[in-house]
């Protein structure tokens, strides 16, 4: 139980091994700490983990979480998150969607959900208000993503499936809620070592709202700031993710040809603004989402979700291939295979350089779409030579050769932002929890020319700009909200005005700051004031929640959750020298265009600097500061844990 608004107050624990319900104890000390969704999962999970703990190992959990705005009715507050150990990466993975499952667990009465053990037979676990129930899912067993969720009984409200990659276990396979993927990190994979095929969730509760005038007087002036904002109100409603293309293109950024450029000629050809002129049906988006960046399109006679900017990127330029239609028909096909369209099309990019270096005969050619769709579908059941793909592009360069050109980080594939021409997006990527992801990562990229106008080719600052920007980010999806709701802490005049002299200012100080912001760092539990103009998220937590939620404290629990994953990585076996590159990007001149390659070594030793870590190890001192608490007989793999 729970003495707050927002939370309903109960975790629900399934064993598969028995068969057998329990409730996790989740206190509301616990709440203030972490708020929820995936520094409440991380938490959880460093409770749980241990050495040479991985993936496939019976006793790994799946944590499924929501935050306390989910199902409140703020805007863009419809993300719930997947959380376990990754087989790609043997680490914590966190993975965030927008489908309906995390709404309808909440109005079953649970914050969240973990699941134990291991099924042997497929199984459908239906979730209620009064119950839980294990169905047979045997004739769903082989069937894709939308077929299987057409095959459940009707009436059992959301759902979270795996399309045939989950079933073979490969190792970025994706869980679907409806048409959104939790994609990164393999979650799918571990549902399909447990034999879940499928979960239900339907029920009736609403959560307490504490101040409920409040909340929607606040939640009015939140919607009316996101669509009046130039991004989230005007060039992410009109182009979605794909507006990113020509920018990017213009500043060296979009990846190109595995990562050899940041340049691509044909990028008009799928560019956000050809999607929305010669193929786009109609936007949606998620519950309760004022932005709505979805692209509807359509694909043999069906409206379905269309690509987002990292497949156009990285199945357009990254294999230097013009054709739209093919995009957008891979982008269908990925997710009904169920699989992360990130890892897939970057380990095909990774397959067709292999080819073309004479290092392995793939079939797949940079420039060509033939042979692509059947790889897709040999990739999700492991047949052929796809099921060398469906172990990733580092598992391949460990058998094949060319590690140095395989784009990803502790495992997993980059997203499409070129980092030889966004350093501090390159940091991020080395630095990020989950391996490869632009957004764990901190999203600098954002302020490096695709929002802000920083300079990207300067290390100056980037190391203190990327953890304000990921503690940020951490806390704003713990609380359930959309990460674009992010792009609306500042302020719309940026946007509007880039040429104005105060944009300018702005985009040229903003390096300089790592000094206050280090101190900021240090007094985040004093900025003890609310500023929902800007951060409205803390605001609508504490007005739901009637928990004390000031920004400070905020930008604190974000910082928890930072250095919560990082320390169940540590004791899962995370090393110094794992936050890394591939040379192409750290050894190798962007060709053409910069003439720069990331300059990792000095903002990594700036980034530990300013974290409180040493060699990418939390300090004991610095876990403590956070209230941090490692499993015993672990304190060792810490500095200073053992005296």
């Amino acid at each position: 139980m729970t003495n707050y608004g927002a939370y309903m107050g109960k975790v629900l624990m399934i064993d598969l091994n028995t068969r057998t319900l329990s409730e996790y104890p989740w206190t509301d000390d616990d709440r203030r700490r972490t708020v929820g969704g995936k520094i409440m999962a991380g938490d959880i999970l460093l409770k749980h983990v241990r050495p040479g703990m991985t993936a496939f190992d019976e006793d790994n959990w799946i944590v499924i979480t929501t935050g306390p705005l989910t199902g409140t009715g703020s805007p863009s507050t419809s993300r719930f998150n997947i959380s376990t150990i990754s087989p790609q990466t043997g680490l914590i993975t966190s993975s965030n969607s927008g489908g309906d499952f995390g709404l309808m667990l909440k109005r079953c009465g649970y914050d969240g959900c973990i699941i134990t053990g291991k099924s042997e037979t497929p199984v459908h676990i239906e979730i209620s208000e009064d119950e839980v129930l294990f169905h047979d899912a045997s004739e769903l067993w082989g069937l894709e993503v939308t077929p299987t969720q057409e095959a459940l009984p009707k009436g059992h409200g959301a759902n979270l499936v795996i399309g045939p990659a989950g079933e073979n276990k490969v190792l970025y396979a994706a869980v679907m809620s409806g048409e959104r993927a939790h994609g990164r990190g393999g979650v799918g994979a571990v549902f399909g070592d447990k034999k879940i095929k499928a979960i239900t969730a339907k029920g009736f509760k609403h959560p307490e709202i504490k101040d409920e005038e409040g909340f929607r007087a606040l939640n009015r002036k939140w919607s009316r700031t996101l669509r009046n904002h130039a991004l989230t109100g005007r060039q992410v409603p009109q182009l979605g993710t794909a507006g990113l293309v020509t920018p990017m293109q213009a500043r060296n950024i979009l990846a190109t040809k595995n990562f050899t450029r940041g340049q691509f000629d044909g990028f008009d050809k799928v560019s956000g603004e050809t999607l929305a002129e010669t193929r786009l049906l109609r936007n949606s988006g998620c519950t309760t989402c004022v932005i709505q960046c979805t692209r509807r399109c359509e694909v043999e006679g069906k409206d379905v979700k269309g690509p987002e900017l990292e497949i156009l990127g990285l199945m357009g330029p990254n294999i230097l291939n013009d054709d739209l239609d093919a995009i957008i028909r891979w982008n269908y096909l990925i997710d009904e295979m169920g699989m992360d369209t990130i890892s897939t099309a970057g380990t095909v990019a990774f397959a067709m350089e292999l080819t073309e270096r004479g290092m392995w005969d793939s079939g797949l050619h940079f420039g060509s779409t033939e042979g692509v769709d059947q790889m897709i579908r040999d990739i999700a059941h492991r047949e052929g030579k796809g099921d060398e793909l469906a172990n990733g592009s580092k598992r391949m360069a460990e058998k094949f050769g060319g590690m140095e050109f395989a784009i990803q980080a502790k495992g997993m594939e980059l997203s499409a932002y070129e980092p030889r021409a966004t350093f501090g997006q390159g940091l991020g990527y080395a630095v990020s929890n989950r391996g490869g992801c632009h957004l764990n990562a901190g999203y600098l990229v954002f302020a490096e020319g695709l929002g802000l106008d920083v300079n990207g080719l300067r290390p100056l600052g980037k190391g203190q700009l990327a953890i304000t920007f990921q503690n940020l980010m951490e806390a704003i999806s713990a609380a359930g909200a959309c990460l674009f709701t992010s792009y609306a802490v500042f302020p719309s005049f940026l946007f509007d005005r880039p040429n104005h002299p105060i944009t300018k200012v702005v985009n040229w100080v903003m390096p300089y700051l790592a000094p206050i912001l280090f101190v900021v760092n240090l007094i985040y539990p004093v900025l003890q004031l609310q500023a929902p103009f800007l951060v409205p998220h803390s605001a609508a937590v504490e007005k739901a929640s009637g928990m004390k939620l000031k920004v400070g404290d905020f930008l604190v629990v974000g910082d928890r959750g930072w250095n919560t994953e990082r320390a169940a990585n540590i004791i899962l076996g995370q090393k110094p020298g794992d936050d890394a590159l591939p040379k192409r990007l750290t050894d190798e001149k962007q060709i053409p265009g910069t003439g720069l390659a990331v300059p990792l070594k000095p903002m990594l030793r700036a980034f530990y600097a300013n974290r409180g870590w040493i060699n990418g190890v939390p300090t004991m001192l610095k876990l403590k500061t956070l209230g941090i608490k490692v499993p015993k007989g672990t304190e060792n793999l810490f500095p200073g844990g053992i005296f």
